[in-house]
């Protein structure tokens, strides 16, 4: 919702209200300079003056009116329309016939150009529409017959408020398929996190009581079988149901060596709950995983990155071991290798077990495995990092988690270098 809130508040409306804003004034007091150069050719200066002073006036007071849409009411627009209506009706009686009969402009001139584009700015190019037939019948009238340059001057009048129209309901419909994108991004974000908190978390416990319960037997097979299918009915719906999957393919375990869904991490042990405000060494994080078939080799000095990236790393890690331990085999070994670079963090996950076959990660992720998709590339994603996977079949598989440092600009605000 912030992000739609930004999107609203980055309106080109507004642009358009303060221009519009600023044209009424300026084109208040071009009618009124008009009037002052040619005072001497008016047949009638008091009616001429009274009207300047209810247009200055009127324009002056309304400024707050034509603000924003929401102020700009249509009792707003009709009084304004008839305030430029009015000033071209008045100007045969103020003005001499000769001037009227040669053209000579109207006492509100080109302001009335800003009552029918405020129009089209609140109601889009139908209400413009409206407005500038109004407007050229009245012109017509105060002429008494159609003429080139008047003509000429209803049809730009015309053109310019329509075009401004369509501009303005075209950007309101970017605007709300902008906010709308944004909702859908906002969201499918938030799944992917609740995704990859069910894989790390409850996908595991139902796949190992599948396993556990098919190798007991007896009533505990029947409780594996159907931990089976209510895994594959929750892989189906963190995974969007993109692809149906058989439940005579689960009677078994997972085979993909993608997803890291049951077993233990190898080496894993509990990840520090510090304060979530300040930044964690990673090198803590990470310490728990080595075992006597997984070596660490880390900077001598600490590794700090901010307390939710540096678990969201860790937990990345974490997911990749679990593929190890799942599906490189019970005496397959891993490396992890941390490297503090001056602009990110670079953590290498390798190991010396058979690697995946070609094709294995694309056709897991369709089927709901979302060890690499969410748990690993996922995470980095969201990190603004990115999730590189290096496999050669019978030569073991390499992840590299690369995650940017943030840094404080000279105005004190967070940034990525």
């Amino acid at each position: 919702m912030a992000e739609r809130e930004r999107v609203m508040r980055m309106s080109v409306e507004q642009p358009l209200w303060r221009a519009l804003s600023g044209y009424r004034v300026l084109t208040m007091l071009y009618a009124v300079g008009l009037f002052v150069s040619g005072y001497e050719h008016f047949r009638r200066p008091g009616v001429a003056i009274g009207y300047y002073a209810v247009l200055s006036v009127w324009t002056l007071a309304t400024l707050p009116r034509v603000a924003n849409a929401a102020a700009c009411t249509k009792r707003f627009l009709a009084a304004d329309l008839t305030v430029a209506l009015s000033g071209i009706l008045l100007t045969p009686v103020a003005d001499s016939p000769a001037r009227v009969l040669d053209g000579g402009p109207t006492l509100p001139s080109i302001w009335t150009a800003g009552a029918v584009l405020a129009f089209a700015i609140k109601g889009g190019w139908r209400w413009a529409a409206v407005a500038s037939t109004l407007v050229a019948a009245a012109n017509l009238v105060e002429r008494g017959a159609p003429a080139r340059d008047t003509v000429h001057n209803v049809v730009l009048v015309w053109v310019a408020s329509i075009a401004i129209g369509y501009v303005v309901e075209v950007a309101r419909a970017s605007e709300r398929t902008l906010a709308r994108a944004l909702e859908i991004e906002a969201a499918t974000r938030e799944r992917e996190r609740l995704a990859r908190d069910i894989h790390d978390g409850v996908l595991q416990v139902l796949a190992m009581v599948q396993r556990r319960g098919a190798v007991l037997g007896g009533e505990a097979a029947d409780l594996g079988r159907l931990a089976g299918e209510q895994e594959v009915a929750l892989r189906m719906l963190v995974s969007g149901g993109l692809v149906p999957v058989a439940r005579t393919a689960r009677t078994g375990a997972a085979t993909d060596g993608t997803d890291g869904s049951a077993g233990t991490v190898v080496g894993g042990g509990p990840v520090p709950d510090d304060d979530p405000g300040s930044p964690l060494d990673l090198r803590a994080l990470l310490a728990p995983y080595a075992s006597a078939r997984v070596s660490l080799a880390e900077p001598g000095a600490a590794v700090l990155l901010p307390a939710p990236e540096a678990r969201e790393l860790a937990a990345a890690v974490g997911a990749a071991l679990d593929n190890v331990d799942r599906h490189a085999g019970a005496g397959a070994r891993a490396w992890i290798l941390v490297e503090d670079e001056p602009d990110e963090v670079v953590v290498t996950v390798r190991d010396d077990g058979p690697g995946i076959p070609e094709g294995r990660l694309a056709q897991a992720e369709g089927e709901g495995r979302l060890g690499v998709a969410q748990s690993i590339r996922g995470r980095l994603r969201d990190l603004g990092g990115r999730a590189e996977l290096l496999s050669v079949p019978g030569q073991g598989t390499e992840v590299e988690l690369t995650v940017p440092k943030r840094t404080k600009d000279p105005r004190g605000k967070a940034g990525r270098r």
